[in-house]
């Protein structure tokens, strides 16, 4: 975590791994970057928020790598001692007992067939049952809902874990 005064003077080099561990979006990361020092954290947030609609499905899709499955522990590259703490964290309600487990992967399995990437959601403070609800209620969008949600659920985590790595 870093104080608010400390990433509004720091070069750019110093806040892009926080930024990183947010959300891994380039164009984002460059933008709010660019545009220190911000008038407040409410103003960094405004914009982190306004910025995260221009996203593209591919920098979404690109994005999704660095996000472990709902239930698992590994993203398929590897994170930063940051973002493990973020995501360790966002899945604290998720139960690790083999029901679970195997619910969730399977639903994954299922999910990723369906759609081509991962399911995410905003998993902090969602209990194992309702991601598995949420997983199952999914599974019947189409692939056009589905993106729009990801999108939603993306930029949700993003500027979760902003505010939470941004000491006001």
């Amino acid at each position: 975590m870093v104080h608010f005064s400390e990433f509004n003077h720091a070069s750019a080099h110093q806040v892009t791994p926080l930024l990183s561990a947010c959300v891994h979006i380039p164009s984002w990361i460059d933008t709010l970057s660019q545009q220190r020092p911000y008038a407040s954290a409410q103003n960094l947030m405004d914009l982190a928020a306004q910025q995260s609609q221009n996203w593209t499905w591919t920098e979404i899709v690109t994005a999704l790598a660095t996000h472990p499955r709902i239930g698992e522990k590994k993203a398929k590259v590897e994170l930063t001692e940051q973002e493990a703490n973020f995501s360790d964290r966002e899945q604290s309600g998720v139960k690790q007992d083999e029901y679970t487990q195997r619910a969730l992967f399977e639903g994954n399995v299922a999910y990723e067939q369906k759609f081509g990437f991962i399911f995410l959601i905003k998993a902090a403070g969602l209990s194992s049952e309702q991601i598995l609800c949420a997983l199952q209620q999914r599974l019947q969008h189409d692939l056009e809902t589905e993106k729009k949600i990801v999108h939603e659920q993306l930029a949700a985590i993003a500027l979760l874990r902003l505010s939470q790595g941004i000491q006001a």
